[in-house]
């Protein structure tokens, strides 16, 4: 059996829990069909963030996507809100199946 597979891209945002809604409101206008959301904790230039209260709370919105629209996101994300808020985010190209859903 082969697995055949198709390339997309996934965007990966890690910031400010505060900003969840905010955020996935903006995916919502820019087009993105689906994403998920997880609770994340770490350390980075902007010291250790554990979560011990919610305005210290991080999270990882993932989306999976086509290239160009990965880019146009990631463009509106860093206009708006790098310049303000804890925030890191990357692309990576990912292969999958059941492209349609992407």
């Amino acid at each position: 059996m082969s697995l055949s597979t198709e390339k997309r891209t996934l965007l990966c945002v890690i910031t400010e829990a505060v900003l969840e809604q905010t955020l996935l409101r903006d995916l919502d206008r820019l087009g993105v069909r689906g994403y998920t959301v997880s609770d994340a904790r770490g350390r980075g230039s902007r010291g250790i963030r554990d979560a011990a209260w919610d305005e210290a709370a991080n999270i990882r919105i993932e989306v999976i996507c086509a290239r160009a629209l990965a880019e146009s996101t990631l463009e509106h994300i860093q206009a708006r809100y790098y310049a303000n808020y804890a925030m890191v985010a990357f692309l990576q190209e990912v292969e999958i199946i059941r492209p349609q859903k992407f």
